[in-house]
């Protein structure tokens, strides 16, 4: 996968692989790496840390190839590896001939004539958001430092729902304090009832699905364009390349349609010198082109597809119909390390657009 303008992403490598890492080019020179920092956000899309998520675990400690010396970007593209350690392979010897419900196995094969690796998925795995999340990181700690936020909450799971933010207020405190957890709720009632939730459908031999709220404040007006060039068309890609994303939007998005123009339109006032619109419903962005409002999307994820209850297949060797109940690690529910990979695609894709349009600014501590 490689996408970006002046800020270059690459993700290379396989869920069953020796590897899988990231490349990053045009990243600005003298950028401090915090490599604290990336692990912590590592850390929060890692599986294994409770119920709610695959038992499968992976240290995912990147190994950094090029790119940085003595913590400060040098200006080369930045190139970082990380192990897959933690694989059972054996796992996934019957899906070969017998493609999982819900899972991308027969329309790979069709498109790779059968020669894809579909251990783990493959390149279609959630493991694959692990490079993200490390560019992400990178990128957001580049962001911070002029005063850019970026955090995620789970909206909901399954009909649970948080507290969604307020899209004019929504502060650099709360995302900054969300982007810390690996659970991240507004309310910590939600949390409590989205666990249930999870847990409900794990007993059940079954998953659930929900909805990623993302939010940046700081950002300023004036970044982005028409047409291809809007911060929508740029951010979009990244996010449905996070697997089992089937839906992003932005501001009141889908809700818009129930609205009058009138309710719909942010009106303006000045707050001081400053150009403000006393709702949100354009989520930071007219015109391709941000507001100087805070940026709002969300992504909806369906359930995971890899479930224990029984489910109609085929099998493709013996040209009949089958059942089939997948074992091994699998989640009951992605949506909570969806959350990093998430913020790791608004990061990424706010970087390259300070970067184009020449905002990158601030001292580089």
């Amino acid at each position: 996968m490689s996408w970006g303008n002046t800020l270059k992403l690459t993700i290379f490598g396989e869920s069953h692989g020796a590897a899988i890492g990231a490349v990053l080019e045009g990243l600005p020179a003298g950028e401090t790496v915090n490599m604290d920092g990336i692990l912590e956000q590592m850390a929060r899309r890692a599986p294994g840390k409770d119920l709610s998520s695959t038992p499968r675990k992976e240290n995912d400690r990147p190994e950094i190839l090029s790119g940085i010396l003595n913590r400060k970007t040098t200006g080369a593209p930045l190139c970082a590896v990380i192990a897959n350690t933690d694989i059972h392979s054996s796992d996934y010897a019957e899906l070969r001939n017998i493609p999982r419900p819900g899972h991308a196995d027969y329309p790979a094969l069709l498109r790779y004539h059968g020669f894809n690796d579909m251990r783990g998925g493959g390149r279609f795995s959630g493991r694959m958001t692990a490079p993200l999340v490390f560019s992400g990181a990178v990128c957001r700690q580049i962001l911070k430092r002029r005063g850019i936020s970026i955090g995620a909450h789970v909206l909901t799971i399954h009909g649970v729902r948080d507290t969604p933010f307020n899209p004019v207020t929504v502060s650099a405190g709360l995302l900054d304090r969300l982007s810390t957890c690996c659970f991240p709720t507004v309310s910590p009632k939600a949390e409590t009832a989205m666990r249930a939730e999870i847990e409900s459908a794990r007993q059940s031999l079954n998953s659930v699905g929900g909805i990623v709220e993302c939010a940046a404040t700081g950002l300023p007006a004036g970044a982005g364009g028409p047409l291809t060039e809007g911060v929508e068309s740029l951010l979009s890609p990244l996010l449905f390349a996070i697997p089992a994303c089937k839906g992003v939007e932005f501001g009141a998005g889908f809700g818009a349609a129930d609205l009058f123009g009138s309710e719909d339109n942010d009106s303006y006032y000045f707050d001081g010198e400053t150009v403000k619109t006393r709702t949100n419903n354009a989520g930071g962005i007219l015109g391709g082109i941000t507001t100087g409002m805070p940026l709002i999307f969300r992504t909806v994820f369906k359930p995971t597809p890899s479930i224990a209850k029984e489910q109609d297949s085929v099998d493709l060797a013996e040209r009949k119909n089958t059942k089939l109940a997948v074992h091994g690690r699998h989640d009951p529910c992605i949506v909570p390390r969806a959350v990093a990979a998430v913020e790791s695609a608004a990061a990424v894709c706010l970087l390259d657009l300070m970067l184009t349009y020449h905002l990158i600014g601030g001292e580089r501590t």
